[in-house]
């Protein structure tokens, strides 16, 4: 009986062993959001970021979808993550901010790339982002301005803004965009009407679709869809109404014929780059504070390469805005002519503008605003 007992035992540390040495361990992690790395979005911007390098590098990878869309959970997948042997974990999106701020003490020894976010308190009355943390934020007002820019000079004056939560990224998003219609109808003379909407979730529903289909019976020619899979929604109704949409994060033209353009992050080259800073011993460019990805350094933007296809034009769904106008305006950005504000002051504690607010705070006079 000992005999077998110990040879249990033996077997046990052998296993324990065989996965220490490689056999199911996965060096760099990411854990998903509420979405999936399949979501056309946030999620399978990073992911990508993190396959490209992994696989260039020859190091092992795999990515975690949480229980559900809490902080405990979060804080499972992550110890997941760590007991499968992970050095780098990747969290994309704000709601990782409080998981990573009780994570970056608990695994100490594991550098964290926290897109979106900054490490905080349940509360939010502490912040702070260890070493081992690099907090990473995107200039979202800038590729809504863009995207706002563009539509405008494409002739469109009916827009639409559907963003998901009233969360900092999503709001920026909606700023620029009204900024970018604005700077282009002063530039056109020309007046354009903007209905501005948060939907509360960022989900894919009859209700969603709904609200998108009457602000197209209404006339909107285009609507921002600024809110994950929201964006499904938003597209289903466009191309009932033979309509336009505009996509985020990543670009969405090959989710929908009715997608013009996206405004983008670069999530995956903003993944590769604190990667590289990692492997390459560098990580304190990025470890223990916030950066910010913008114009600058190609950190966000509009689509301007078709996947796939090098010889394509990928601003072929405009009428008339094309490659050179884009970037005329990009460099606007670029050297600083046009800075578009990302926050302004509103009533609301859910961060919810109303429409006198975003006139007066993003000083509209070209554009009117009606908000839902």
């Amino acid at each position: 009986m000992k005999r077998k007992l110990l040879l249990v035992v033996v077997l046990a540390f052998a296993a324990i062993g065989l996965a220490a040495c490689g056999g199911n361990t996965y060096e760099i992690a990411l854990i998903t959001d509420k979405g999936d790395i399949d979501d056309k979005s946030f999620n399978q911007g990073a992911w990508e970021g993190v396959v490209a390098y992994a696989e260039e590098n020859n190091i092992s990878h795999q990515y975690y979808k949480p229980a559900e869309a809490t902080d405990d959970a979060y804080l499972d997948a992550i110890s997941d993550a760590v007991d499968a042997g992970a050095e780098v974990i990747v969290t994309p999106g704000f709601l990782f901010e409080v998981p990573v701020y009780s994570a970056q003490t608990l695994y100490p020894e594991v550098t964290f790339i926290l897109l979106d976010g900054a490490p905080h308190t349940a509360d939010y009355g502490t912040f702070n982002t260890e070493s081992n943390v690099a907090s990473i934020f995107y200039a979202e007002e800038e590729s809504g301005w863009l995207a706002g820019y563009a539509a405008v000079m494409d002739g469109m004056t009916e827009l639409g803004f559907m963003g998901g939560m009233a969360v900092p990224a999503v709001q920026a998003f909606g700023y620029g965009f009204l900024q970018g219609a604005e700077y282009a109808a002063v530039e056109l003379d020309v007046d354009v009407n903007a209905i501005y909407h948060y939907t509360g979730d960022f989900d894919e529903t009859d209700t969603n679709k709904a609200t998108a289909a009457a602000m197209y019976q209404g006339g909107t020619e285009v609507i921002f869809a600024a809110g994950g899979y929201v964006g499904k929604s938003v597209m289903s109704a466009a191309a009932e109404a033979e309509a336009l949409v505009i996509g985020v994060d990543v670009d969405q033209r090959y989710d929908s014929e009715t997608v013009v353009t996206s405004a983008t992050k670069g999530l995956a080259v903003s993944v590769q780059l604190v990667l590289d800073a990692y492997y390459d011993d560098s990580f304190d460019t990025y470890g223990g504070k916030s950066t910010y990805f913008d114009a600058t350094n190609d950190g966000v933007g509009l689509p301007t390469m078709v996947i796939g296809d090098d010889t394509a034009d990928a601003f072929d769904r405009f009428d008339s805005f094309d490659e050179a106008d884009y970037d005329a305006a990009f460099a606007l950005l670029v050297n600083g002519t046009v800075d578009p504000l990302r926050t302004i002051t509103i009533a609301d504690t859910d961060g919810v503008a109303t429409a006198a607010e975003l006139v007066s705070g993003l000083s509209l006079t070209r554009v009117t605003v009606v908000s839902r």
